[in-house]
């Protein structure tokens, strides 16, 4: 553990939309039961990843329920948990994110995410447009902060309006949970500038990353703020190059040019940036699938979200990581497939090569404050209006 500044803080993933052992079919598949997710996330505890993400979406197990189930059985584990703007209410999503605070000893995250896929987004009652998706987000990351701070908040704006909102239990982290956005549209950068603690950026060629870094660190600056940032890939490392590759090519040595026929249409459908720039990584042709080296376009012929992959040996990923610490990313959102072996694959032999960062919030370190509602409370006893109680 360290605080050099080339320290990278290695994060893994829940694969609460199922895993396998080659992408797009059935075979060797492995559903969502709670026992096998329990599973990667214990592995994840105790290899030393810091966290874990959680995806989101109608595919997937909800996060909430899954983070809350887990932190029970984990120790140290960090949870990045969706909170979708437009689908939930800044009040409702800041009481299950103090509540999940408090419950795990400061081990959540929130990954704001405002949107993707029109379609999942009508299906769950919200139609606003992908830029209007980003000025809702604005003003519900608005209230969120206020709330955090322990205002009671009155808000009228274009998409949001609230009366007397107010967070009656603290937060165990100071200011709430650390805030992550992933986007690569411009309303999507502002909003990161204006309100995001880490930005996370799909795995791009280096160049492309440095280039979205430079614009949100301008931004940032000129809203007198400063970002972290982090990147999300899968990954495949072995001991040698060779091996490495030959599990690349195998991974996806079941897909069908159907399949990724369809896949492809479908993430065309989307009017998200960010998948349209994963797209154009590869153009749907399994001949132009190393996009930079080391880095492998080949899981976005079928995935949608992040569907490039660190290929290569513990050295050879070593440095490409390197490469992307230099530029500023520190944290590396990482999965693989199957989860729970790659998680061990990835600890063992990755992990010795990286200088890993010092996990400063270890839960023995919090406390956490009594709230202010409830029978037992000030905020009870001093007239509080409380208008629905326990039953």
């Amino acid at each position: 553990m360290s605080h050099r500044d080339d320290a990278v803080r290695p994060f893994w993933f829940i694969p609460t939309h199922g895993d396998g052992r080659w992408l797009g079919v059935g075979d060797g598949s492995r559903s969502t039961e709670f026992s096998y997710l329990t599973q990667v996330g214990q592995a994840a505890d105790r290899l030393g990843f810091e966290g874990v993400l959680l995806p989101t979406g109608r595919t997937c197990e909800d996060s909430w329920v899954v983070a809350s189930a887990l932190v029970a059985l984990t120790q140290r584990l960090k949870f990045l948990v969706a909170v979708r703007p437009g689908v939930t209410s800044p009040l409702f999503a800041a009481r299950q994110a103090a509540t999940l605070d408090r419950v795990s000893g400061g081990r959540l995250l929130i990954n704001v995410v405002a949107g993707g896929s029109a379609s999942e987004l009508a299906a769950d009652g919200v139609f606003v447009s992908h830029d209007d998706r980003y000025a809702l987000t604005d003003e519900f990351l608005q209230v969120w902060r206020r709330l955090m701070a322990g205002e009671k908040v009155d808000f009228t704006g274009a998409h949001l309006k609230t009366e007397g909102a107010e967070l009656l239990f603290p937060t165990v982290q100071p200011g709430g949970p650390p805030l992550y956005l992933g986007g690569s549209s411009d309303p999507a950068l502002q909003v990161t500038a204006d309100h995001i603690d880490h930005y996370l950026t799909w795995g791009e060629p280096p160049p492309q990353v440095a280039e979205k870094i430079d614009q949100v660190r301008r931004l940032a600056d000129a809203a007198g703020r400063k970002v972290r940032f982090g990147a999300r890939f899968h990954v495949i490392v072995r001991d040698t190059d060779a091996e490495a590759w030959a599990e690349a090519d195998r991974l996806i040595s079941r897909l069908d040019d159907d399949v990724v026929a369809k896949a492809q249409a479908g993430q065309a459908a989307q009017d998200s940036v960010g998948q349209a720039r994963m797209r154009a990584l590869h153009g749907g042709r399994r001949d132009k699938l190393e996009i930079y080296p080391n880095v492998w376009a080949g899981v976005g012929l079928v995935r949608g979200g992040a569907g490039t992959a660190l290929v290569g040996s513990a050295e050879s990923v070593a440095e490409r990581i390197a490469e992307y610490r230099a530029l500023g990313v520190e944290t590396f959102v990482l999965s693989g497939y199957p989860h729970l072996e790659e998680a061990y694959r990835t600890a063992e032999l990755l992990f010795p090569r990286l200088n890993i960062a010092t996990n400063e919030d270890a839960p023995s370190r919090v406390r956490v404050e009594a709230g202010r509602a409830g029978e037992a409370g000030a905020y009870f006893a001093q007239g509080g209006h409380v208008a629905a109680g326990p039953s």
